[in-house]
Order: structure tokens, then sequence, then C-alpha cells
């Protein structure tokens, strides 16, 4: 006669005493799981549509055994009808979790992701000014298309850039959602977009000025009042066409002057790699100029005010405010590709290496292994010479080592 499986074999008492550790089984599948350290759980082993699924029901803090075997034989019911007791649960979860408690639980978990905190208030900020006043308190398991549309259509033609920016962290919740199970059916932000009307895309490229106009401005630079660690990092940044945030952070550990290299490290480069960029002998100038004033802070070009990194809109206000140049400073870089382009015979890949661009094609950019180091470090001289207005002219660096 076959032996029938143990029923309500665990009783409160017995639940509270027990200290040895392992499986102790109640009943239904149900079992009182303790841990070595003494931490006890709730755990229901089943059959779920041919696979033996362990199914977590909480600490013994938390659930009781009562509501552990309620929630067991619930689960065994399911079970046994062919159903799937995890995916209901996931899904009941999701009729109770609120779109801003999910929203919350994925910034929580991409932020160890982002080194940027400017960006890591926005991406919350974002949703707290634009999405959680309509649709923060509605159980992320019954978002629909409707709501989506009451969100994106309050902003979608007036902020476009910011739209898009919402739509984007409206579908990473909602992709989490799903996979958590908490979410089913069809997309409701790419329905939403489909009916919400065609906005033309803003020119985004940052303002430039003719490259015949760099020599001139670094000349206005020069003779400028700015402060001298400003003027220098505008400088420097002129002749390596480099981005604003990789001068303004630069420190002299970076540079290696018998190689003539300025090494930026990967963590503080956009996309994430290594880049070495060749000196020019104007270059090497503006940092003999940058040691002469050195402060204790180990920055290239630290603030007057604190000795800290220069802010990121100290370049920008004094090229548009201070020397009146119509033009982004990141748009210098424009400039540099420009008279790459029109005036020299180097291949399109050295100035893409020299502005630290990614390689859109894949099939280049798995056969490019080296940066093109040498081939950079004649442009970029070219550059030089021609930025500082006399290209028969050669700046030497003189003195010791100034590391």
């Amino acid at each position: 006669m076959a032996q029938k499986h143990p029923s309500n074999k665990l009783t409160a008492l017995s639940v509270k005493k027990l200290n040895k550790a392992g499986w102790h089984a109640d009943g239904n599948g149900l079992y009182l799981v303790i841990e070595s350290s003494g931490a006890k759980r709730w755990m229901q082993r089943l059959v779920v549509q041919g696979r033996r699924r362990d199914i977590g029901l909480g600490s013994v803090k938390i659930v009781s055994l009562d509501d552990a075997r309620e929630a067991a034989l619930r689960f065994r019911r399911i079970a046994r009808s062919g159903g799937d007791p995890i995916a209901e649960r996931r899904k009941a979860i999701g009729s109770t979790l609120t779109f801003k408690e999910a929203a919350l639980k994925v910034h929580s978990l991409i932020l160890p992701t982002w080194d940027n905190e400017k960006h890591t208030k926005q991406w919350l900020s974002s949703l707290e000014n634009h999405v959680f006043p309509f649709i923060g308190n509605i159980a992320i398991g019954s978002i629909t298309s409707t709501d989506i549309m009451t969100v994106l259509s309050k902003i979608w033609v007036d902020k476009p850039d910011t739209a898009k920016k919402i739509r984007q962290r409206l579908q990473l919740v909602v992709k989490w959602a799903r996979a958590q199970g908490h979410f089913t059916g069809e997309d409701p932000i790419e329905i939403a977009e489909a009916a919400l009307p065609k906005v033309k895309q803003p020119n985004n490229h940052f303002k430039s000025v003719p490259f015949d106009n760099i020599p001139s401005i670094f000349d206005q630079i020069e003779q400028s009042s700015l402060f001298p660690s400003t003027k220098l990092a505008l400088q420097f940044l002129l002749l390596t066409a480099c981005r604003t945030s990789e001068v303004r952070e630069s420190t002299w550990d970076e540079i290696d002057l018998e190689q003539k290299i300025w090494c930026i490290p990967a963590e503080r480069m956009k996309m994430k790699t290594q880049h070495n960029v060749p000196l020019s002998s104007a270059a090497l100038d503006v940092l003999k100029k940058a040691y002469d004033i050195q402060t204790d802070s180990g920055l290239i070009f630290p603030s007057p005010m604190n000795n800290r990194a220069l802010s990121s809109n100290a370049l920008l206000h004094a090229l548009q405010k201070r020397l009146l140049v119509d033009a982004t400073v990141h748009g210098m870089r424009s400039a540099f590709k420009d008279w790459v382009s029109e005036t020299t015979n180097y291949p399109n890949e050295v100035s893409e290496m020299a502005l630290a661009h990614a390689v859109a094609n894949k099939v280049e950019a798995a056969y490019r292994r080296g940066d093109l180091l040498d081939k950079r470090r004649s442009m970029m001289q070219d550059w030089s010479d021609f930025v500082i207005g006399n290209e028969n002219k050669v700046i030497k660096l003189v003195g010791k080592d100034i590391r």
C-alpha cells in the first residue's frame, strides 16, 4: 500500500523550536527550510508543467504557518490544473506594484552602472516631473497605451528632447516589469508612440566656426584677461581636439613628457576606452605654462575659485560671453574635423581616432587593432602649426621634466 505524504505535520510550536538545519516537511510540498545561520523560511516544491520547481513563500518572521499552508494549497491547485503558480504570483504582484515603485526599483538597479552624478539625478527627476504625477500610482501590470499617451502627449511637441528621454525611461521600466512577470501584453509605449504626431527632429549639432577662424580665436584667447587656468584649458582643448570634460578633469599624472603623450584613462572617456593623445609642440608649451602656476590639486587646469576642476560651463562662458565667439566649445572639434577633411590628405580613420569616436562599421572595428598613434602625432603637429598661426614655427619645451 502506497504511503501517504504527510499533511500538516508541523505545528506552530515545532516551527518555533526546530533549529536543525535542513528541509522539514509539512505536507502539500511545503517545507520549513532552516539555514545553518538559523534563519527560517518557507519553500514549496512542486511539479509545474512537467518540471520540478521550488517556490519561496517568505520568511517565518513574516509568513505564519497557516498562511504558508494556504499559499501552498493554492499553488498546488494551480499546478495540478496545468497552470504556473510562479507566473500567477508575479502577475499578482504586478497588480499591486505601482509604476513609481517599479521605476524606483529600476533606478536602484542601474544606479551602480552610472558614474555621472548629474545624469543620475536627472533620470529620476524627469520621472518625478513628467511621469509620477500622472501614472505613478497606477499598478505596473495595468499600464496601458492610454496612460503612456497621457504622459508623452504633454511634452511630445514642445519638448521633443525631453519626450525622447522620458520614452526611453518608460520603456526601460516596462521591460523590467515584463522580465519580472509583472507585466504582460503588447508594448504600450510602442502603441502610444505610433499614435503621436511625427515631430521633426531638431538639428542638435554643436555650433561650430569655420576652421579658418581657429588661429584668430587662439590668439584672442592668448590676449584675453581670462583666468590663466581657463585660458590655458581653452588653448589646450583647441590644440588636442578633445572633449571639454576630458580637458577640465585632466591631471598631471596622465602626462608622459618623455613619450609626449597625454593618456586619458578609460573611466574618463565617453566610450570607456583609454585614449592616448599625442602632444604637439604647442600643446607642450601650454603644459609648461600650466606647470608654472600649478597647485597641489594634481589638476592641470584647476579652478582659481576652489582649486577643483573647472565647472562644466566655465569654458563655454569664457568662449561665448567673454570672447564673444558664436560657437560651442565642443564645436571646436568640428572645426578640427573640417580642417583635416578639407586641407589635408590624412585618412578619415586617423581623424576619427583623434576625436575618440566609436567605429560605426563593425567590420572596420574588428580589423582596427592599433591606435594609429604615429599618424595622429604627425596630424596633430600639423594642426598645432595651423592653430598657432605659423605653420613653419616650431615651439620647443625647455627645462626639466614638468610632471
